[in-house]
């Protein structure tokens, strides 16, 4: 499935059934390095690593939206990462702008205008990257995208919309699947996405060999976790818990304006 349309709506929670509801807001990646500020603490390290190794793919796109070849992308894309982490610029993130994908896209940014050049002047590849970036797919995954006539950071924020359901998604089916429940997740997934009257319920009841109506109850407990899976996923990128709707809409908008 491509995961391009959240289904949840935006003040929306909830859980599936037997699932305990977890605090969003109580050890979240990006408001966890933003309070460690600079500070090198393993636990704010261990955070932004994650976050990082998660939405790269982004701002890998947004280099080449810039005209720059495929090899300069990947070259750019891991000396910012070493850089980033190296010279702790999370410690000039502002708390009252406290989205790590806008802190992201201006810290690469500042790096083209006044870094690479000194990079480029390195043996290639010289940067010590601590994170395992898969760039043998990066250009693969880039040359698949569609055309269009956006700007690069309208593109940017498309990708990183995109790649927040992906990890969002692959997050549901790792669950079913630790469960024993991979085939049914596999039956029930496009069911995500659309509107519920239109949902091949009937059909899925003959292939599953379930009543219709279970049917539409599991498909009921997938959208609900989902949903949940989303808004923490969400959580993990923002500063605090009053900016999770407000990244929510965002995204909606973003993938709307296709």
């Amino acid at each position: 499935m491509s995961a391009s349309e959240p289904t949840a709506a935006p003040g929306t929670t909830g859980t599936g059934a037997g699932l305990p509801c977890s605090p969003v807001f109580v050890t979240t990646h990006w408001s966890v390095v933003l309070t460690a500020g600079g500070r090198d603490t393993p636990v704010a390290r261990d955070a932004l690593a994650k976050l990082c190794r998660t939405y790269w793919y982004p701002l890998y796109a947004y280099v080449r939206r810039r005209n720059y070849s495929p090899p300069d992308a990947e070259d750019l894309t891991q000396e910012f990462f070493a850089r980033f982490l190296e010279q702790r610029w999370v410690g000039n993130a502002d708390r009252e702008k406290g989205r790590f994908r806008t802190f992201l896209l201006s810290a690469m940014n500042h790096f083209l205008a006044n870094e690479w050049d000194k990079a480029r002047a390195q043996k290639r590849g010289g940067g010590v990257l601590h994170l395992p970036l898969q760039f043998d797919t990066a250009e693969t995954r880039y040359v698949r995208e569609p055309a269009d006539n956006v700007t690069p950071e309208q593109h940017f924020e498309r990708r990183w919309a995109l790649t927040l359901l992906e990890t969002v998604v692959n997050g549901l089916r790792a669950e079913y699947e630790r469960d024993g429940k991979a085939e049914l997740f596999e039956a029930l997934d496009p069911c995500l996405v659309g509107d519920r009257t239109s949902q091949p319920y009937e059909e899925l009841a003959r292939k599953l060999g379930i009543s219709e109506g279970a049917v539409k109850s599991a498909v009921h407990r997938l959208r609900r976790r989902y949903r949940q899976l989303l808004r923490e996923e969400i959580a993990q990128t923002v500063a605090g818990p009053g900016e999770v709707d407000e990244e929510l809409r965002h995204l909606i908008a973003v993938l709307g304006g296709r």
